[in-house]
């Protein structure tokens, strides 16, 4: 059946005032529904994606949004040109990055995160400020968080500071 029929919202201008989420090839449709949802409970006004990101309006995408997708600004761009320009600190999410938690974040910046298995790009990490990472307190045996769960943990952090 139909859930809901809108149009497709033509992107606005990014405005840097606040937080902006960048993605870099992600390409499970789930992880990005999550992330647009993530975007709108933290307030997210803007997400920038890869052009090889998934597609915003996959049914699973849109699915696992709940809506959210109509409150939040989707551009697909190249992120290189974006970063290299931005008037604002990139920060990107890496394994090795220095703990969120003991980094004092400013009111906005650029948050960007990577592929599911490769992580950011070798080009886009060029233009990476600053790394940041989420420690891990367990047994070293599970390998990395699934990149919506980290993004959650991390704008959770941006909120925070």
């Amino acid at each position: 059946g139909v859930l809901g029929v809108f149009e497709i919202p033509k992107p606005v201008e990014v405005e840097f005032s606040d937080w902006v989420l960048a993605l870099d090839s992600i390409r499970d449709p789930g992880n990005l529904g999550t992330i647009i949802r993530l975007c709108d409970w933290f307030g997210i006004a803007h997400l920038l994606c890869s052009p090889d990101t998934v597609d915003a309006y996959n049914p699973k995408v849109l699915q696992a949004t709940m809506g959210s997708i109509a409150r939040v600004n989707l551009v697909y761009t190249d992120l290189s040109v974006i970063l290299k320009s931005a008037p604002v600190p990139v920060y990107g999410a890496f394994m090795d990055g220095d703990s969120v938690y003991e980094t004092k974040l400013p009111k906005n910046g650029i948050l960007v995160l990577g592929n599911e298995a490769r992580g950011i790009s070798k080009d886009l990490s060029a233009v990476i400020g600053q790394k940041l990472g989420i420690p891990q307190y367990g047994q070293p045996t599970a390998e990395s968080l699934n990149v919506a769960t980290a993004t959650g943990i991390l704008l959770n952090e941006i909120r925070r500071a």
